[in-house]
């Protein structure tokens, strides 16, 4: 894909944007709705909520930051819209996001930790070749997976 996407903050302007966005059909098991997504982001400190832009159209969200419980940085949500999935937006953005994490990193946590449905094929090729490890099954039952930052 030779467009270049960027993260902006999802806010008062964009927000609708983002709860408009839809996964696939087969899909919807895998990932929370942004919805869901945006009222937990409420109560989470440390996180940011992020639309994924092609040129000036919100093509995907995603929500990540600091884990109040084990104080690793978590990947919650990357999600991109059913219309321009298989263009390599999810891979672009999963990029854009660890260098985020890795620019705001001023503790030297060590990990990024992700979970994905063990199904979902598509997301486990896309973290793999990021340099994610699989680690355990979650109690939630969904794939963790781990990328050193340090």
């Amino acid at each position: 894909m030779g467009n270049v996407i960027k993260l902006r903050k999802i806010d008062e302007s964009n927000w609708k944007e983002a709860i408009n966005l839809k996964v696939s059909e087969k899909q919807k098991e895998f990932v929370a709705s942004n919805v869901y997504s945006l009222a937990q982001f409420q109560f989470l400190k440390n996180f940011k909520a992020m639309g994924i832009y092609l040129e000036e159209q919100m093509i995907g969200f995603a929500m990540y930051g600091i884990d109040s419980d084990d104080g690793h940085y978590w990947i919650y949500r990357l999600m991109v819209d059913e219309a321009y999935q298989g263009r390599g937006v999810g891979k672009q953005a999963l990029g854009l996001i660890l260098e985020d994490i890795k620019a705001d990193n001023i503790n030297n946590i060590p990990f990024v930790i992700l979970g994905f449905n063990p199904e979902n094929k598509v997301a486990k090729q896309v973290y793999e070749k990021a340099g994610f490890v699989e680690t355990e099954i979650a109690s939630w039952g969904e794939q963790l997976a781990r990328l050193e930052l340090i």
